[in-house]
């Protein structure tokens, strides 16, 4: 990997980084560009593998597929996961199970790595308090824009080097690793993901009959020959007349409830 390459995909992570005021704060940072499918994306671009880098997306998407953040909650950093494990492995000639392999571990790490920076930028509120007790607005600004000093510092740096630097250690041990271990990842590889998919499905699902829909959708795809794409159209189509059909019993119900009260009224 060329310095150049492992510099821009240091950018793109701190682009993709969370608390990022860049490409439309939360929603073209977090929520897009620091997605891994996204993510596979940029990086088979720079590394000059598409195919690759959406393959190896895909799969760490799916491992991560459940995850939510909501206010500062981070349960991992998909970040590192993203811009750090899938260079790495396509890097080091590895396909997506080393990329799953090696997101695992770097999610952790980086979750350390973002509650390191949310701990120095909690000096800039006070910077700004001290400044707004002064009447200074320019002070205000200058606290508030000093905050992305150190994420750009911590994000950019640290994938920049760890990709420049432990591009040839990854390859190295890949191609040194035993059949055996190649095998556990190729394996865990396939199930990790199922753990997304479980959370999705728990977070989704209000009610367990809906279990069913679910199933029935995995009896489609798997006895027929509709794509991905015909099956999203056919449920969204389902969940429609489902939604219609639920409001207007609410309507009936309701406009019963008031002929009673009419009535009752009346007498």
């Amino acid at each position: 990997m060329s310095f150049l390459q492992a510099l821009l995909i240091g950018l793109f992570a701190y682009l993709g980084s969370k608390r990022t005021p860049w490409v439309f704060g939360v929603t073209g940072g977090w929520n897009m560009i620091g997605r891994p499918l996204v993510a596979g994306l940029i990086i088979g671009v720079i590394l000059g593998d598409v195919r690759s880098g959406v393959i190896a997306g895909a799969m760490v998407q799916a491992l991560f597929i459940g995850q939510i953040t909501p206010g500062g909650a981070m349960p991992a950093d998909v970040n590192w996961a993203s811009y750090i494990g899938i260079p790495l492995a396509l890097a080091a000639g590895g396909t997506g199970e080393q990329a799953v392999a090696l997101a695992v571990p770097l999610s952790m790490l980086g979750l350390g790595l973002f509650n390191f920076i949310m701990t120095i930028n909690a000096y800039f509120p006070h910077m700004g308090d001290r400044a707004a007790e002064k009447g200074d607005g320019a002070g205000i600004r200058r606290a508030t824009y000093l905050t992305v000093i150190p994420s750009f510092i911590l994000r950019a740096g640290s994938a920049m080097l760890i990709c420049y630097l432990g591009a040839p250690l990854a390859e190295s041990l890949i191609n040194n690793m035993p059949t055996q271990v190649l095998h556990f990842f190729a394996v865990a590889g396939r199930m990790l993901p199922a753990v997304g998919f479980a959370m999705l499905i728990k977070q989704s699902l209000s009610q367990k009959w809906m279990i069913i829909l679910f199933l029935m959708g995995w009896i489609i795809i798997g006895a027929t020959n509709m794509t991905v794409t015909a099956l999203a159209i056919l449920a969204a189509g389902i969940a429609a007349l489902f939604v219609m059909a639920k409001g207007e019993t609410k309507v009936v119900t309701a406009g019963t409830q008031t002929d009673e009260e009419d009535d009752c009224y009346e007498e």
